[in-house]
């Protein structure tokens, strides 16, 4: 199990190019985009949502991955909670192998009841710009998404734009990251920090 730990902030869409520019001026290299298709599953009544969880395939130009997240916590845009990914061999979920790695009982007991009744709910489709960057010692992945959430609900398909910047903690001290946005935030007007994860979206989505 791991703690991933990031800060989303909404991005205006006429700042794209100033965020996009900054980053590269700082990681002192372009951007590195990668399409993302993921998938997010749930049961008919909601089991995962309401055991504060979320699991999801994801299509990269590696491969395919399987992720299994518990809501955890996110304050002025800082996310703090426990994730489980692996890779897998398609577009199947393993959830024998999830489970032996989900070492979380509340949430392991609520995927192993969930599994026998999953459903795709709603889809994000985004295009990821990465950098590595250096701040204070620390290794932050700093991506910029956008695309949208798609969900298809009694015929109607509904979308919601995704444009946000996400600066995730890989190696050092949390304060780089607060640090890392700070600067960002000083030099890119508009930026906001975001608690609502895309997929707490896609559940909105789907309720509208």
């Amino acid at each position: 199990m791991g703690i991933e730990r990031e800060i989303k902030l909404t991005l205006p869409a006429d700042q794209v190019s100033a965020a996009t520019q900054w980053f590269i001026a700082r990681a002192g290299t372009a951007g590195h985009p990668v399409a993302l298709a993921n998938i997010y599953f749930d049961t008919p009544e909601l089991t995962l949502a309401r055991s504060k969880s979320a699991l999801r395939l994801r299509h990269t130009p590696d491969g395919w991955l399987q992720t299994f997240k518990t809501a955890g916590n996110a304050t002025a845009g800082m996310h703090s909670r426990h994730e489980w990914e692996m890779p897998i061999a398609g577009e199947a979920l393993e959830i024998d192998t999830l489970l032996q790695a989900c070492d979380e009982p509340t949430v392991a007991a609520a995927l192993r009841g969930a599994a026998p009744d999953l459903i795709e709910l709603f889809r994000t489709d985004f295009t990821r710009t990465l950098w590595q960057v250096a701040s204070h010692g620390a290794t932050i992945e700093a991506a910029i998404d956008q695309g949208d959430v798609i969900a298809e609900v009694n015929g109607e398909t509904r979308r919601a734009p995704i444009l946000e910047v996400e600066l995730e903690l890989k190696s050092g001290d949390e304060a780089a990251l607060y640090a890392l946005a700070d600067e960002l935030c000083a030099q890119v007007p508009g930026l906001a920090p975001d608690n609502v994860s895309k997929a707490q979206r896609g559940y909105r989505l789907r309720e509208q």
